[in-house]
């Protein structure tokens, strides 16, 4: 179970946030404790405001003093609603929280089943409770509950995340944006792309898109970037996601710095000539299309194709996921540019490289069997891909290893902890 502590100034935003959920019918209020309830038993936002009244009145220093806590069980975890009441009220006293007022909403709008606490830090006399080592705290206590509870450890699942599978977006399964942060908010951590044809390109292989936008305010021309969901034919699905939504490593000017960073980290590099020649030696043995495909797919690669309306391959980006870098064809060599790949499949005319004085020599290339214990972490590379736009191959159904697991996160509860940040940082008075 992991549980994330967020705080902040307004409990109005905190309940509401909640509350909206309720109204939809992705939530529901599975108990409150010290909380006012109306005529009919039930509990209106009016009513819970007026509960938390005196406590903040009471405040006497402390800046943030609403808690906004969110416990995650594994989603393999079967839990009643009794336990989470059970575990939520333990895991508040454990934590010295155990006679405050608060609120426990269970959430169902995405496959991962959890609970919200929405309560306050201070007590009836508005003195703050020690939040003193409370993160490690925290984490002994779910530790505790989850042997109690009989739920999956989180350490464990921390200790075996390269097992984990980590999917591509499906628009059909429910709470998109959450499947598209886990992916956006990870890439730029671990992969070098050097430009925006790149990074759309690694994007692509977990069906996502991003597109430049422009706009003027104040006279001042602005940019910025929008994400969508794909289908399987390669075609929106969603509505648009601002970058903002996915924290500043999405946005337009974080991702430019990237762009600069990973052009001159990639200057030069070794890398860049060991994909190359991977590259030509497949084309050498290749006899189509999909046979290039699968055969650097063996390698580690992916090959990911822009197309024209008339089908005329215009860019081609290879992604090497053992180095995790992104490389357009033609900047690995003008050999590897589109027109050279559209030129052998659409005419014929394959390219003639010779291996004798290259580095993609034989004796520079492992044995295919030799290839395949190297890439021990690409357990998916020699198996049958599905189609995720009709004309592409994706390995990423099966990437469990090469990023890390993210399904215990909450990421709407975490962008709402951002929020409280941002709104606590708006009210502190200018000195």
């Amino acid at each position: 179970m992991i549980a994330k502590i967020g705080r902040g100034s307004n409990l109005y935003g905190a309940l509401a946030y909640n509350q909206s959920k309720v109204e939809t019918g992705n939530a529901q209020i599975l108990h409150a404790e010290r909380i006012i309830q109306t005529a009919d038993g039930s509990y209106s936002l009016s009513q819970i405001l007026k509960s938390f009244e005196p406590y903040l009145e009471a405040n006497r220093k402390t800046e943030n003093p609403i808690l906004h806590i969110s416990l995650n069980p594994d989603p393999k975890d079967k839990v009643s609603d009794e336990d989470y009441k059970s575990i939520a009220q333990s895991y508040l006293e454990k934590l010295g929280y155990g006679q405050q007022p608060f609120v426990l909403f269970k959430h169902t709008d995405i496959e991962r089943t959890h609970i919200h606490i929405v309560s306050v830090c201070v007590d009836e006399e508005g003195r703050k409770i020690s939040d003193k080592f409370e993160k490690r705290r925290s984490m002994d206590v779910c530790r505790a509950l989850e042997s109690e509870y009989c739920l999956h450890s989180a350490t464990e699942k921390k200790e075996n995340s390269q097992n984990q599978i980590f999917k591509p977006v499906d628009y059909r399964a429910g709470d998109i944006k959450s499947q598209m942060a886990s992916v956006i908010r990870l890439l730029p951590k671990y992969y070098s792309f050097q430009t925006f044809g790149t990074y759309n390109a690694l994007l692509s292989l977990f069906n996502i898109t991003a597109e430049e936008v422009r706009g003027e305010y104040n006279g001042i021309t602005r940019a910025g970037l929008v994400y969508f969901a794909l289908n399987k034919q390669g075609e929106k699905a969603s509505n648009p996601f601002k970058a903002s939504l996915f924290g500043k490593s999405a946005g337009y000017v974080q991702l430019n710095s990237h762009y600069a960073e990973c052009r001159k980290k990639l200057k030069d590099n070794p890398v860049r000539d060991s994909v190359k020649n991977k590259i030509e030696r497949v084309m050498q043995t290749a006899d189509n299309q999909t046979d290039f495909k699968k055969q650097l797919i063996n390698q580690g690669i992916s090959t990911v194709l822009r197309c024209n309306a008339q089908g005329c391959i215009y860019g081609i980006t290879f992604i090497d996921h053992a180095s995790k870098t992104v490389w357009n064809g033609s900047d690995l060599g003008k050999n590897l540019s589109a027109n050279i790949f559209n030129d052998w499949w659409d005419n014929g005319n394959k390219a003639n490289l010779s291996l004798k004085n290259s580095s993609a020599s034989k004796e520079n290339f492992p044995a295919d069997d030799h290839v395949s214990q190297s890439h021990s972490l690409f357990g998916f590379l020699g198996k049958e891909e599905t189609s995720y736009n009709g004309k592409e191959n994706s390995i990423v159904e099966t990437f469990g290893s090469l990023l890390p697991q993210t399904q215990g996160e909450d990421f709407q509860e975490m962008t709402f902890a951002n929020q409280l940040k941002r709104n606590s940082k708006r009210r502190k008075p200018k000195l």
